[in-house]
């Protein structure tokens, strides 16, 4: 959309003033929505109580849940439940259970260890072979995820609608360059609309090929998807394939942090058969490594696709990169991926 010559536009200077204005509205009023729709107290020790133990010192476990999560909606007596699985009903949503139950219901009777840089850096280097794995494939994903978005609009611009962006202003080749930019918006609007319907079609496929068929699938579709935009590159067919975008973020956003937590629920499961009193490792530090991948990615390919792009002398490149880096993360899980009963 043309902003820059609406009434916004002309009150407030510039397209991408009117843009960040919308961008700053929209950040202020779900971040009030976030911060007043969800009441919760802090897990701190009621000091009137010695036994740690005691249902009133673990306020998350109260009568003052929410339903988040897997905490029941009903109320129930203020007992704590004798094992974690009686917390944790096995569902879909595995991350929101796994934030659902915290440490200090996990070890009551245990104080908890305070965190510091070398104790992080120690669990980091400690971390089992299958979840550095899951680490590799998400660093993967990610990279082959931003070749493409962060070049789309200049692809579509360029290869799609061949036009020229060193053009002068005034060119047609310049303007057909910027239509192809905002045609190109649009192919990212698609991405998001995909990426909402396939996070809630995920749910009723999960039963038949599982956490890991899913992975693999996102990957994958992503990868032919690419490959044919970059070897294809027609308008119509550019924008049907830009939907394998939006299976890729939702795959991205949540297949990882699943299998995370299902590996969690496993280690807990072991260390119980095993009458071990070794705690299990923690789900947000985990958690917190898978997402360091996503700036890892970051880093790589602001570093070195728009090398890339000058040496092959055609923004072609990022697509089929993209192609490439999704297909190398199939191989990736089909061969190294830990799959969970």
């Amino acid at each position: 959309m043309d902003w820059g010559h609406s009434v916004l536009g002309r009150l407030l200077g510039s397209e991408y003033q009117v843009i960040y204005f919308f961008s700053a509205l929209t950040w202020g009023f779900f971040l009030t929505v976030h911060l007043f729709s969800i009441p919760e107290k802090p897990l701190c020790k009621d000091p009137s109580v010695s036994d740690s133990s005691s249902p009133s010192t673990l306020h998350l476990l109260g009568s003052h849940t929410n339903g988040y999560g897997a905490l029941s909606k009903e109320p129930s007596s203020p007992t704590i439940p004798t094992s974690i699985s009686d917390l944790r009903p096995r569902s879909f949503s595995a991350l929101g259970e796994a934030n659902a139950v915290t440490s200090s219901a996990k070890q009551p009777n245990k104080e908890q260890k305070k965190m510091t840089f070398r104790s992080l850096m120690k669990a980091i280097i400690n971390m089992p072979n299958h979840y550095r794995c899951l680490c590799v494939s998400h660093l993967l994903g990610w990279a082959a995820f931003l070749c493409n978005m962060l070049f789309f609009t200049d692809f579509m611009g360029q290869i799609v609608y061949k036009g020229n962006p060193y053009a002068d202003h005034n060119s047609t080749a310049y303007a057909t360059y910027e239509r192809g930019v905002e045609v190109g918006c649009w192919g990212l609007c698609i991405n998001a609309v995909s990426s909402a319907l396939y996070s809630y079609v995920q749910r009723f496929l999960l039963p038949y090929i599982g956490l890991k068929g899913l992975y693999f699938m996102g990957y994958f579709v992503f990868g032919m998807g690419t490959s044919l935009i970059g070897l294809f590159p027609n308008v119509i067919a550019t924008l049907i394939l830009c939907s394998v975008f939006g299976v890729m973020s939702s795959t991205l956003y949540t297949i990882p942090f699943n299998l995370i937590a299902e590996y969690q629920r496993e280690e807990e499961e072991q260390l119980k058969l095993q009458g071990s009193k070794k705690s299990p490792r923690g789900t947000g530090m985990d958690c917190a490594a898978l997402t360091c991948m996503v700036q890892l990615a970051q880093i790589i390919v602001g570093a070195g696709l728009g090398g890339l792009v000058n040496a092959a002398g055609s923004v072609i490149v990022v697509v089929l990169s993209a192609s490439a880096m999704s297909l190398i993360g199939c191989i990736f899980i089909a061969l190294f991926i830990r799959y969970v009963e």
